[in-house]
């Protein structure tokens, strides 16, 4: 190599380490490693993640959050089992049936929120035992937690089942709020911020599913939601497990405690009135879990239940919860 191209390459290289050498002094953030986490768009994690980002927490803990929007909660299923992302929210009972099915996921809790029953403001319903011989709407299917904890409280104070002496209405939860609006049924389960939303309207809560899961032996401080990990990515990148964790309960914290960060939420929260932006947040706030990892004592009640009336599409075969489907957090 001549003189002339030895140093053209010199400066060249020279260059090159300046340029990234600004790059991280402009944007040392840059430099952290990333966390990907998959999201249902519009669903309502994105108001932590969103917080997350905003304040920094992300960085303060050692990563850079990247959330990835997908069009529904199967298509994040999915991308997680295929790699596509490092972290989801779902619920337990799937992150179980895919770890009895050889999958290594592992579960950390993110929300306890839950909906219940409601009706028109006007209705004669006053209790479950109302609801017989009338039209009830589901927006989860007959597999929805909510629905099942509620059947087994109707089933423990009258001995019937409510499926049985009810007519059932399923569809997504737009759908069963117009239903419920309209007078198409007499009652809506849905998910708890579509719930909430409904009372901000005007309609009337007649049973939660947290009471009722007390009503009936179980911790209401059991979350269904949660954070989703492959405990492949835990064993690599502790530190970005532990950081997204941490970041999780330091945003959950601030939403408790400062009104301003839900004032930075509120064009993403979708909310048409004052009253239904106050129920929304209201209502993610009461699902904020202890901290710490569930308890599996706890979560084996629970599922013991949800076995009885969902049968095995509900757990895939399952007889009881699989081995480190909790992650303890470190």
């Amino acid at each position: 190599m001549s003189i002339t191209r030895r140093s053209g390459f010199a400066l060249a290289l020279a260059l090159a380490v300046l340029a990234v050498a600004g790059r991280a002094d402009a944007d040392p953030a840059a430099l952290l490693p990333v966390v990907t986490v998959g999201v249902q768009e519009n669903g309502t994690v994105n108001w932590e993640l969103q917080t997350i980002q905003a304040r920094g927490l992300d960085h303060a803990n050692g990563f850079r959050l990247e959330v990835l929007p997908f069009a529904g909660a199967q298509a994040t299923q999915v991308a997680m089992l295929g790699g596509q992302v490092d972290a989801i929210v779902s619920d337990w009972f799937w992150v179980a049936m895919q770890r009895g099915a050889g999958a290594g996921l592992t579960f950390w809790p993110y929300s306890t929120s839950v909906g219940g029953v409601v009706v028109p403001a006007d209705s004669a319903v006053h209790e479950l035992a109302d609801l017989e011989g009338q039209a009830i709407g589901i927006a989860g299917g007959p597999l929805d937690k909510s629905w099942l904890i509620l059947r087994a409280l109707h089933r423990q104070e009258t001995g019937r089942d409510l499926a049985e002496v009810t007519q059932q209405v399923y569809g997504a939860p737009p759908i069963i709020q117009n239903a419920a609006e309209t007078g198409e049924v007499a009652g809506a389960i849905n998910f708890w911020h579509f719930s909430a939303k409904m009372q901000a309207a005007g309609m009337r809560q007649i049973a939660t599913t947290a009471e009722a899961a007390e009503t009936l032996g179980l911790s209401p401080d059991t979350p269904l939601l949660g954070y989703v990990f492959r405990d492949s990515w835990i064993e690599a990148n502790p530190a970005r497990a532990q950081g997204l964790a941490r970041a999780s309960r330091q945003a959950k914290e601030l939403l408790a405690t400062d009104p301003a960060a839900w004032d930075e939420l509120r064009p993403m929260m979708n909310a048409a009135t004052d009253a239904e932006f106050e129920a929304l947040r209201d209502g993610w706030l009461a699902g904020i879990p202890p901290e710490g990892p569930v308890d599996a004592g706890d979560a084996a009640d629970l599922f013991a239940l949800m076995a009885e009336l969902g049968g095995d599409e509900l757990t895939g075969g399952l007889d009881a919860l699989p081995e480190g489907l909790f992650w303890q957090g470190e």
